[in-house]
């Protein structure tokens, strides 16, 4: 169990609201990563659970009460903590959620890694049983106006009605295998592999190749998601935005499948809500926040699919 030496403060503007967001980090004795609320008077502590996840309907991971104490889009931060080998903290942040910066867990990462006291082995959660989340399940299990909501939202969620994501045994560490299949031509099919087994190596890999890719949307649905409150803190530091053609980039790509290796981000900041090092291979094919989370609650919904090892 780890967690920082001192107190890490990050500041920038929520990617929905827009407004300036104060996020502290604070070393903390108690297991777990856990957010606290100062804006709202008496707030507990939220623990950044899988089965705390509330939300996931705009493009990211919201936990806590959607209707009181919550703090959205967690992934990226929660990504920078796993990779930095922190599992013990606890952030205080005075909005519903936190700031964005460039779009990408890179920032995070640069602000944590050398705050880290003397890494100890995070708890292993190996996958024993093969797990499949799909898509078409996910949706028919919501009633009617969250299905209705989920479509305005993310208008492409039934033509990617057969994506899957998928947990099944791995010995070394969690491997990733993601795949993006997008009518924009920009994007297309995209694959991106990558593993995490708890050596520097593979952090410094991730770092190096995948950190710095940021989220993306398309311009065009830019000032509908303003209108409803929602991506009034992007703009082309912080987001990939795909022209209305969707054969190009308003703004520079950093590599040109950036937009998969982003989805690795959103995957390993969700798999680590389980509050373990999952060792299991993922496979993303057409993924999501929903989905993601999906897999973990049927992982741990049977003892028998996983087992816990304390080292």
């Amino acid at each position: 169990m780890t967690s920082i030496t001192k107190k890490i403060k990050i500041s920038g503007v929520g990617i929905h609201s827009g407004l300036p967001v104060n996020m502290v980090l604070k070393p903390s004795k108690k297991h777990g990563i856990f957010f606290q609320r100062t804006d709202i008077k008496g707030s507990k502590l939220i623990p950044a659970r899988f089965d705390n996840v509330g939300e996931t309907l705009m493009r990211n991971t919201t936990i806590g009460d959607k209707n009181g104490a919550h703090v959205q889009t967690i992934e990226h931060v929660m990504a920078a903590l796993f990779v930095c080998g922190i599992d013990d903290v606890v952030i205080e942040i005075d909005g519903p959620e936190t700031p964005i910066l460039d779009g990408s867990a890179y920032e995070f990462i640069s602000a944590f890694k050398d705050n880290v006291e003397k890494a100890k082995n995070f708890k292993k959660i190996v996958v024993k049983k093969t797990i499949v989340a799909y898509r078409n399940e996910l949706v028919k299990t919501m009633p009617f106006w969250k299905r209705l909501k989920t479509t305005i939202l993310n208008h492409t969620i039934w033509r990617r009605g057969n994506g899957y994501v998928k947990l099944s045994p791995n010995e070394n560490g969690l491997l990733i295998d993601a795949t993006l299949v997008y009518s924009d031509k920009i994007i297309g099919t995209q694959s991106y592999s990558c593993v995490l087994d708890g050596s520097k190596k593979s952090v410094n890999k991730f770092i190096k190749d995948i950190s710095k890719s940021r989220t993306f949307g398309k311009y065009s649905e830019w000032e509908w998601l303003k209108a409803h409150g929602m991506g009034r803190g992007a703009n082309e530091n912080n987001v990939i935005a795909l022209n209305d053609a969707g054969d190009g980039t308003l703004n520079k790509l950093h590599c040109p499948d950036e937009f998969v290796r982003h989805k690795i981000i959103d995957a390993v900041g969700d798999m680590f809500t389980s509050t373990g090092f999952i060792y299991g291979h993922l496979e993303s094919y057409k993924g999501s926040h929903a989905l993601n989370n999906l897999v973990l609650r049927k992982l741990f919904s049977d003892k028998s699919n996983y087992e816990i090892v304390e080292e």
